[in-house]
């Protein structure tokens, strides 16, 4: 038996034991506020698969793209807490607390915290054509040519728009933010030159880095990432510059604490897999797992993180 199989086995034997494999019956829908394919999507798939595989039962995404997210957050705000419905969430659903005036939901207090399940550095990249190989020729760059170099950001509010934000106040700089709808027409124009800069997921941009048609300045995590050893923490410039766009599972408040905390524990051990946890460096992902408690105060924590961002920038949803 291989090793993944046999680990898979015990690890459902474990469960059955303590009572965590869940009957058959109506399938537990996963709600994910983006559409197939992108990073949500993605880590929202791995997590139905393997929590159908090692809990029993079936577990479905259920894309409903939209409003930054908020249409899939307000759809489990409002969903019985028999934990037959969970979100995948993004950072997105702390930045949305303070970018939009009103949510007909509470990010916090409508939502019953399950794990973080994963986080995802950024790269910052550059057009070759920018007369700078490193973040503090940048920097200097920057300051010599003030208003000069723009930079790309994948939507008002994103983690990605936000993270240049950090970024400029940080260093002290004046970078044009450049609106896009989405990343991929972000990328197309920094890879043509008509935009110098942005932050791109480490997945997206290992191509265009291997074509060397965009370079590396920095990485956002403060720690240098597996999939690239080689590119320098934007911290080692700018001490405590640590932005990660991330992913967690929320259930609607009033679930059962013995139920989240049991389906917390699963998730936490597929997380601890290194099977799962090379798949997800491959998507430029960081496997993560933690307990409720934990995952509840570190979305508290970025809610007010990206909040004094958000005020800061002066962004507001359209």
């Amino acid at each position: 038996m291989q090793r993944r199989s046999f680990m898979g086995a015990m690890g459902a034997g474990m469960l059955a034991a303590s009572g965590l494999v869940r009957a058959q019956g109506t399938p537990t829908r996963i709600i994910v506020g983006a559409t197939p394919g992108g990073g949500t999507d993605i880590v929202a798939r791995l997590v139905a698969a393997e929590l159908g595989r090692v809990m029993g039962g079936t577990f479905v995404v259920d894309n409903r793209p939209g409003a930054g997210g908020n249409i899939a957050a307000q759809a489990v705000a409002q969903a019985a807490p028999d934990g037959r419905t969970l979100l995948v969430c993004y950072t997105s659903h702390a930045i949305n607390a303070t970018l939009y005036p009103s949510l007909p939901f509470d990010p916090i207090k409508d939502f019953s915290p399950v794990s973080y399940v994963a986080n995802a550095p950024s790269i910052l990249v550059a057009h070759p054509s920018v007369q700078a190989n490193t973040l503090p020729e940048l920097i200097k760059l920057a300051k010599a040519q003030p208003g000069k170099l723009n930079m790309a950001q994948p939507g008002i509010g994103s983690a990605g728009h936000l993270g240049g934000e950090i970024l400029k106040m940080q260093a002290g700089i004046d970078v044009v933010m450049v609106p896009y709808k989405g990343t991929a027409p972000a990328m197309t124009d920094v890879i043509g030159g008509q935009v110098q800069l942005m932050f791109a997921g480490a997945a997206l941009a290992k191509g265009q880095l291997q074509a060397k048609t965009l370079k590396p300045l920095g990485i956002s995590s403060a720690r240098r990432m597996e999939l690239y050893p080689d590119i320098p923490p934007i911290a080692d410039t700018l001490p405590g510059y640590d932005f990660n766009a991330w992913y967690g599972l929320l259930g609607p408040k009033g679930m059962d604490a013995a139920q989240v905390k049991q389906m917390s524990e699963a998730l936490t051990a597929v997380l601890a897999d290194a099977g799962i946890r090379k798949r997800l460096l491959d998507e430029g992902l960081v496997a993560m797992g933690s307990t409720p408690e934990q995952f509840s105060t570190f979305v508290q924590q970025e809610v007010d993180r990206w909040g004094k961002v958000v005020k800061a920038s002066g962004a507001r949803a359209g």
